[in-house]
């Protein structure tokens, strides 16, 4: 009785706005249609200099001119992921009925995940002083960290509340997303800029990835027998949050209600996920949103398409949803694993989901894995009545995280 008390008392926060970047181009509908339709936006790699991997296949961000979108006084500090996550924002503030500087002031917190940040400049400057031996950016430090996104953003929209990134491998922007919902909660700030942002498809982390041999060479298949592995990805997705009052008061009418947030550590192994982390997460999540398994009604699901994880999550469903598990779809074969941004493209798949009521399908599904019990709408999407929605993200290291929305 006490903690339904305590969720009934609290401040209602919703999403006022949301934007994207992603392999299927710019915005929210792109991304969202590819989704919905099952088209792969998976093509042959393209970088910069000659890669020598086995696997030739990623799911980039098409032919983005960032001049475009970006002025000329931010360009020089802004790494791709940077860039990916101001186009990303200024979508979701126009979505939100926000001029730029609407929401300046102490009252507006930025949190934005990344798992690595400003790769592309750290790669490109390791290039320049090992092998060319050119002369380095000046600007390489402020470009490479992983707060350049959040105070990039904090400058661009001037927001002074607090400003912070997070950096917890793929469940990096779930959290920065969660975390901001609790720092509105707590009364800290009236709105959050949230989400996440990664570029990482460039030759450094296309080796490294190798090299853990988790990436397929051809299809990436969630949940599927024959599945061999994820490809990588990139982008940003970011949401504005504020609290229900707020925006009814200015006339908004918000997209959906975030009403759960969950967060666990495996403190198991650095790679190798553990049953019970996930189990913990989608329970904390049901907790904090005062619903029970039954209510979940659609779920997307981290789904990486790496052999044990996958068990792993479908166990973890099946311990906490038991005989009421919800029908699931991983859209990682669409959009790509974009490591620290996925979670945000994954939260904008479910938010849309949610909106049109049709859960999107897993593609290049082969048949069933009999150790893999979920339903995970194979190859097709599915209309469904969808009031909650939960999606999935677990990390490296076993940080995982889980957020659930509802309509309303």
């Amino acid at each position: 009785m006490a903690r339904s008390i305590t969720v009934a008392r609290r401040r209602r926060v919703v999403i006022s706005g949301m934007g994207a970047v992603s392999a299927a181009g710019l915005g929210v509908t792109k991304l969202w249609n590819a989704a919905r339709d099952g088209v792969s936006q998976v093509r042959p790699l393209k970088l910069e200099r000659p890669y020598g991997g086995r696997v030739k296949i990623a799911a980039q961000v098409p032919e983005f001119d960032p001049a475009a979108h970006i002025e000329s006084e931010f360009l020089p500090f802004c790494d791709p992921f940077t860039q990916y996550a101001m186009v990303a924002a200024d979508e979701a503030m126009a979505t939100a009925g926000f001029a730029r500087k609407d929401i300046a002031g102490s009252r507006t917190a930025v949190v934005i995940g990344t798992g690595i940040g400003g790769f592309t400049t750290i790669d490109n400057e390791s290039y320049n002083e090992y092998v060319v031996h050119a002369r380095g950016n000046p600007l390489t430090v402020p470009r490479s960290i992983p707060s350049a996104a959040p105070t990039m953003l904090a400058i661009r929209y001037s927001a002074k509340g607090p400003t912070f990134a997070l950096a917890s491998a793929c469940s990096s922007s779930s959290q920065a997303i969660g975390e901001g919902l609790e720092i509105i909660r707590s009364g800290r700030a009236d709105r959050a800029v949230v989400g996440g942002a990664e570029a990482c498809i460039i030759n450094g982390s296309m080796h490294a990835w190798e090299l853990l041999r988790v990436l397929t060479p051809d299809l990436c298949r969630p949940f599927s027998k024959g599945r061999n592995g994820m490809t990588l990805g990139e982008g940003a997705a970011i949401f504005i949050l504020e609290t229900l009052e707020a925006a009814l008061e200015r006339g908004h009418e918000p997209i959906c209600e975030l009403i759960g947030y969950g967060t666990t550590n495996d403190a198991f192994d650095p790679l190798r996920a553990d049953v019970d982390g996930p189990t913990g997460a989608m329970s904390q999540a049901l907790d904090d949103a005062a619903l029970t398994p039954r209510d979940i009604d659609y779920l997307n699901a981290h789904g990486t398409a790496t052999y044990t994880n996958d068990m792993i999550e479908a166990e973890a469903i099946g311990r906490v949803f038991g005989d009421h598990a919800p029908p699931i779809s991983s859209t990682k074969p669409i959009h790509g694993h974009a490591l620290g941004a996925s979670g945000g493209l994954e939260l904008v798949v479910t938010i849309s989901a949610l909106r049109e009521q049709i859960a999107p399908p897993t593609i290049n599904f082969l048949e069933p894995d009999t150790k893999c019990q979920v339903d995970p709408i194979p190859t097709v999407a599915r209309v469904l009545r969808i009031r909650n929605a939960m999606s999935n993200s677990f990390a490296f290291g076993g940080v995982n995280a889980v957020l659930i929305v509802r309509s309303l």
